[in-house]
């Protein structure tokens, strides 16, 4: 048998493998379950898109994300985007299909994508279709489009004459061309991919009902409206699971958490709508969920990556869309920093709301045409903001609900 001798390493050597030991031994991101990462470098956090497909990839580009071909370009970085994707503008099927396609190729590069549920998904689901852009439309005509609204009116008027005699009698003359204004080309076909009700394979629905209401990475709680009193105490599964539930077996009459104005997609009290909450709901809620601050969108700022409650709080719907102005903005949170990213750079967010007055200053010097700004640091100069739940409401609810049952 032969011995092998072992060589002592050299001292260059030795002195290189304690510089990379750190590295080498550091935890790469772990994923703790479908709701929690932690040891993620870098996150990106970025607001509502509204159908804007243009000032969705400005926003991706500018904050490193995306190359000029539109691929991911992220690397490890964790990519957020709190929801409200549709409505408004006309891209929503352009953009959902990109980010879609993003996704798989950010995981191949040990990124990642988490869209959320916002509001306007569940609207689009559930068949609320106030906002939905003629463009969104237009997006799934094809060449069968005018046979599939054809044979849909005929059976629409069939139905009609069976159930409702009398009232298909008396329908006027231009009956058929108010219909059809009502349901341009493409709207069936929109249905049917937005609505469980109406089709077998409703391909956005079922996305959607993959998607989650709220996730955790690190420290940091992201979800579309905000977390109430009345939510506190939920977990971030129940939050996903109660709104699927609903999602996948729609009752107006019975929405539960998807319609409900102190629910996750459209509560506002966390972003400076009235009433405002309390810095204790505030407080337990990340005593509940164990983490630093709590990001959210759906109240459009606009053009500022916004804290509230000194930094626990972070608005990020700055307005992207063009309906609401074109402002592209992202938040970026890396274990040394909190920064707000725009086209002109990066600022530091403020950790604290005594120092927003010289953030929005700096700000409006890398902006100096958004007149938004402008009147903000009027509004914020001018009187302090609300400190609790009871400012401007009309009669502040007596016991004060500060999470689930207290």
């Amino acid at each position: 048998m032969t011995n092998t001798m072992k060589l002592p390493m050299k001292p260059k050597l030795l002195t290189l493998l304690f510089l990379l030991l750190p590295g080498l031994l550091a935890a790469d991101a772990r994923q703790i379950d479908d709701y929690r990462w932690e040891g993620v470098e870098r996150v990106v956090a970025v607001g509502d898109i509204h159908g804007d497909f243009a000032n969705y990839m400005a926003t991706l580009r500018a904050a490193g994300l995306v190359d000029d071909k539109g691929k991911w370009a992220g690397g490890k970085t964790h990519l957020v985007q709190v929801g409200d994707l549709p409505d408004r503008g006309p891209d929503t099927r352009e953009i959902i299909e990109h980010i879609r396609k993003l996704t798989k190729q950010a995981g191949r590069k040990g990124g990642r994508v988490h869209s959320l549920i916002g509001n306007h998904e569940v609207m689009n689901v559930t068949g609320d279709l106030r906002y939905v852009h003629p463009g969104e439309y237009q997006a799934f005509v094809d060449r069968r489009s005018d046979w599939l609204r054809d044979r849909y009116f005929e059976a629409y008027m069939e139905r009609l004459r069976q159930q409702d005699p009398e009232s298909y009698a008396a329908l006027p003359g231009d009956f058929r061309d108010n219909w059809e204004k009502e349901h341009p080309l493409g709207w069936l076909e929109h249905r049917q991919a937005w609505d469980p009700r109406w089709h077998e394979d409703p391909e956005l629905a079922e996305w959607v009902m993959t998607l989650r209401v709220a996730i955790r990475i690190n420290d940091t709680l992201f979800v579309h409206g905000g977390i109430s009193a009345e939510y506190c105490a939920n977990t971030l599964e129940s939050l996903t699971e109660a709104a699927v539930e609903k999602l996948a077996d729609y009752d107006p009459n019975d929405a539960g958490i998807l319609e409900d104005p102190k629910g996750p997609f459209w509560y506002r009290g966390l972003s400076g709508g009235k009433p405002r909450a309390l810095p204790e709901t505030v407080a337990a809620i990340l005593e509940q969920q164990e983490i630093s601050r709590i990001v959210v969108g759906h109240t459009p700022t606009p053009g500022v990556v916004w804290p509230e409650f000194d930094g626990r709080v972070v608005v990020i719907d700055t307005g992207i869309a063009g309906y609401y102005g074109g402002y592209p903005a992202y938040l970026e949170i890396t274990p040394s920093s909190v920064l707000a990213g725009y086209p002109e750079g990066e600022l530091p967010l403020p950790a604290n709301d005594a120092d927003r007055v010289a953030y929005l200053e700096e700000l409006i010097r890398m902006q100096p045409d958004n007149e938004k700004l402008k009147q903000r640091l009027e509004r914020l100069q001018q009187a302090p903001e609300p400190a609790g739940e009871a400012a401007g409401a009309e009669e502040p609810p007596e016991p004060a609900l500060i999470c689930g049952s207290s």
